[in-house]
């Protein structure tokens, strides 16, 4: 593997804004475990296709782009759901595929090309504990809403934020049709909702889709049946330039891309944030393990 060069977020990056060479590639990430699992293994990944690869980590979401846009970083994975609302304004209600294809054909007036979705979908989500679901049969939020309907007794823990947020718990409920009282809703930090759930003192949590905890706490994420939640789809972004330097780039990015889903990177972040285990190795195993690149 090559270089890996942590920057840190809010400083712009140093040497010419050109695009990098044919087979010369600066793949960027963001600086969350994800991010920097994602960028490892995309820098090991061509790297052992013959480029030559320099990797730029730990950078801030807003400056990365940016990066992006003048031509310093040639490749990175982002979210279409952050690229629709945070760089492209759009704040209406778009189906997953709708999203995708709004933010490539917007992005693609500033140069950068959106591959292939994968299947990784980091956005909100309400998961229960395995066992719960077993015992009521809930597995989408439309049966959750029918169940709270039916007045079986469910308790739920979220962050402040969502709780409050003009796009966030009243609005659920108005798109799924249900109520849930005040004092049946928890309200505390994220990492705590993990605990309150893993520990039984709630029936349902708000997660993020593909939070390493997920699979190590035993939970299940109920289906967003009716499609609330924005799509955060996991897709690699290559600027435009490069692309056409190198063209094989998008069906080589695009066989990563088909291999992940929210249950891979949950269990991958599991391995760095609950294991311990290192980035580079959990990157480097998946790799081989999916006959990407050699032991």
């Amino acid at each position: 593997m090559k270089t890996w060069i942590p920057v840190i977020a809010g400083v712009a990056l140093a040497g010419s804004a050109a695009v990098a060479n044919a087979n010369e590639i600066v793949v960027g990430g963001k600086n969350f475990t994800e991010q920097q699992l994602i960028a490892s293994m995309t820098s090991q990944y061509l790297d052992n296709l013959g480029y030559d690869v320099e990797t730029r980590a730990g950078m801030g979401s807003a400056v990365l782009r940016q990066a992006q846009e003048n031509g310093q970083i040639d490749l990175y994975w982002e979210y279409t759901g952050t690229s629709l609302i945070n760089y492209n304004d759009v704040t209406e209600s778009l189906s997953p595929e709708e999203t995708y294809q709004r933010v490539k054909e917007l992005d693609a007036e500033k140069g950068l090309v959106w591959l292939e979705p994968s299947a990784a979908n980091n956005t909100y989500a309400l998961a229960m504990r395995a066992d719960s679901i077993e015992e009521t049969g809930i597995s989408t939020l439309s049966e959750l809403a029918q169940a709270v309907n039916d007045g079986q007794e469910l308790s739920f823990a979220m962050n402040a934020e969502f709780y409050a947020r003009e796009d966030g718990w009243r609005p659920l409920q108005q798109a799924y049709d249900f109520r849930v009282g005040r004092a049946d809703v928890k309200r505390m930090d994220s990492g705590l909702v993990y605990q309150a759930l893993r520990d039984g003192q709630v029936e349902v949590g708000l997660v993020f889709a593909t939070d390493g905890r997920i699979p190590a706490f035993d939970f299940q994420v109920l289906e967003d049946d009716q499609n609330f939640f924005p799509a955060y789809a996991l897709t690699p972004v290559v600027h435009e330039d490069t692309l056409a330097e190198n063209p094989e780039l998008e069906a080589q990015m695009n066989a990563l891309s088909a291999l992940l889903d929210d249950d891979t990177m949950a269990q991958l972040n599991a391995q760095v944030d609950v294991d311990r285990e290192t980035i580079e190795d959990v990157a480097h195993n998946f790799l081989v393990e999916n006959e990407l690149i050699e032991e």
